[in-house]
């Protein structure tokens, strides 16, 4: 057995005989003398081959990434590398023996390397040699092991639910599993154990978690994928406080332990919903810098500019942000690129006016000096600063000056990298309403206890309020949850609103409706995302630096070759027809 790691090793160490194992990183012939670079986990040791040693030919014929073994002295370096542990020692070897030999790797294994993502997920194996990548799946490990740890301290039992269910609707598309035995019938993967762990509760254990594997067919982007996983946590005999308390210990534990930036303070601020929408225009606001959505309609409430005029007699609205001191910073052709950024989002338009000792901009002319100096006021404009203005509805306002937000905040570099600043945002609405379909739909988890229990219904459903809520770090949502509906009544009242009659709804959800007749303890959860914690930790943009064997951005598993077709008696035995 391996007894050693490569990178331990230090001047304490010199005249230790040892017997290492590795791959060869590096390999080099300097007068005469033979020097690999022998990695492991841990590290790099430097190995040494004098020409009179009988393995001198062996060493000079291996090649980058062969697997060795190797015998010898720790001595101290005459030339010292201080950029590395190891680097003022290596070992002068008795033994060499080849383990495994390399072929031609098809890209170099170095920290900034230049091959295409396909092919590093192609041969991932290699990939995962990389000083970068692998100490990512080690913190993952870490991680892993200290929320363990955590939640058993919180009292709270470790359990698996089964990764072939159901189908059910719950938001994105299930992958489905045929039935051999029986043929027509499908399983699922679960998308999240949402209600196996309801029923844990109602089962009395109370304190559930697991980390668990969560299965969505959605197309994959940089911070999502086909299979992510998460920390599964549900607690009966609780308020929506008493799950965010647990949720900010295990957020703010993480954090502080693995990162080295500054992390918020319990408690973390809290948004309604509403609020959030209207000051950042968006549901997971970064906090990290300013620049918030004003409400400007007032100013405009007399104005003879017939674009606002229209506006408000239609009952919409005139909002603006303003970017301070950053008003020659942004040419006219840069106004433009934003101004058809907002358009794809269905904006009409950007208006900027520009202040300083001569106020310029698109609209000034057609504004009047009262109404300039007005906005003056309200907005507190100071030399060179930049305001852009959007007006229209709510539901397009308010995000277009969000994506402007985020977006002008990238250029500008205007966010500190050095803070982990987070929020909860709480109070989500019920229901929402979808235009192009013409209906309502949940706004966030279905299964959620409404504000004011049964007369909750009494309201106009755009008013109805929900147990909702996430948890926010740096604009990403990093955890959702709720306090649940366990009113069984309730919770098919909801559905109703959807477009699930009762009977349908009972149906699709059997083993709810069936535990909760048998005496269904109030409870809520939440579930944390592990790969988004690690991304956040180690500034990583994309999810799949911190999986071990993710699928592509196209969702393909390039190194096994998944999803493959199968074999006619495969599909025979499935009792499946593919049609082309």
């Amino acid at each position: 057995m391996k007894k050693y790691n490569n990178g331990e090793f230090t001047i304490k160490n010199v005249g230790d005989k040892v017997t290492l194992y590795g791959w060869v990183q590096k390999k080099r012939n300097l007068g005469g003398l033979v020097f690999i670079d022998l990695r492991d986990k841990s590290g790099i040791m430097q190995i040494c081959v004098k020409p009179d040693n009988k393995y001198y030919d062996l060493a000079s014929s291996l090649k980058s990434e062969s697997v060795i073994k190797v015998t010898g002295e720790i001595v101290e370096r005459e030339s010292k590398n201080k950029n590395i542990p190891t680097g003022e020692v290596e070992v002068i070897i008795d033994e060499l023996e080849l383990l495994n030999a390399s072929e031609d790797i098809p890209f170099e294994i170095v920290d900034d390397t230049t091959a295409l993502e396909d092919t590093r997920l192609k041969y991932r194996y290699l990939d995962l040699r990389r000083n970068k990548l692998k100490n990512n799946i080690l913190l993952r490990h870490e991680v892993l092991h200290f929320i363990r740890n955590k939640m058993y301290d919180m009292g709270f039992v470790e359990v698996q639910t089964p990764i072939l269910t159901a189908s059910s609707p719950e938001g994105a598309r299930d992958f489905v599993v045929p039935s051999r035995n029986f043929k027509g019938r499908f399983y699922a993967l679960p998308q999240a154990p949402q209600i196996y762990k309801e029923l844990l509760m109602v089962g009395g254990l109370e304190k559930y978690f697991q980390i668990a594997p969560c299965f969505r067919d959605e197309d994959p982007r940089a911070d999502r994928t086909l299979e992510f996983y998460q920390l599964d946590l549900e607690m009966s005999f609780v308020e929506e406080d008493d799950v965010l308390e647990v949720g900010e210990e295990i957020f703010h534990s993480v954090f502080s332990k693995f990162s080295n930036k500054k992390v918020s303070p319990k408690p973390f601020r809290r948004i309604a919903y509403n609020d959030a929408i209207d000051l950042y225009g968006s549901d997971k606001p970064d906090l990290r810098y300013d620049m918030l959505i004003n409400d400007i309609s007032d100013v405009f409430k007399n104005t003879e500019f017939s674009v606002f005029k229209n506006v408000l007699e239609e009952k919409g609205m005139i909002n603006c942000i303003v970017v301070k001191n950053a008003a020659d910073k942004y040419s006219r052709k840069k106004l433009d690129e934003l101004t058809e950024l907002v358009k794809k989002r269905k904006a009409s338009g950007l208006a900027y006016i520009k202040y300083g000792d001569e106020v310029t901009g698109s609209i000034v002319k057609a504004l009047s000096e009262e109404e300039i100096n007005n906005l003056s006021k309200q907005l507190k404009l100071e030399n060179n600063d930049l305001v852009l203005i959007i007006s229209g509805q709510r539901k397009v306002v308010k995000p277009c000056l969000g994506l402007l937000r985020v977006k002008i905040a990238e250029e500008l570099d205007l966010a500190d990298k050095d803070r982990l600043e987070l929020c909860i945002i709480n109070d989500f609405p019920m229901f929402e309403y979808d235009e192009e379909r013409e209906k309502w739909d949940f706004c966030h988890n279905p299964f959620s206890m409404p504000h004011d229990g049964v007369k909750a219904y009494d309201k106009n459903l755009e008013d109805i309020l929900a147990y909702q809520y996430d948890f926010v770090c740096n604009g990403n949502e990093i955890a959702s949850g709720a306090i649940r509906n366990h009113d069984l009544d309730l919770l098919a009242k909801g559905f109703e609103i959807v477009g699930y009659d009762r009977e349908t709804v009972e149906k699709k959800f059997k083993s709810i409706f069936t535990a909760f007749k048998y005496g269904c303890p109030p409870h809520g959860g939440m579930a944390p995302g592990i790969d988004r914690i690690i991304m956040l930790i180690q500034d990583e943009q994309n999810l799949r630096e911190v999986q071990a064997f993710p699928p592509s951005a196209s969702g393909q598993d390039l190194m096994m070759g998944s999803p493959s077709e199968l074999e006619p008696e495969q599909l025979e035995e499935l009792g499946i027809i593919i049609k082309s």
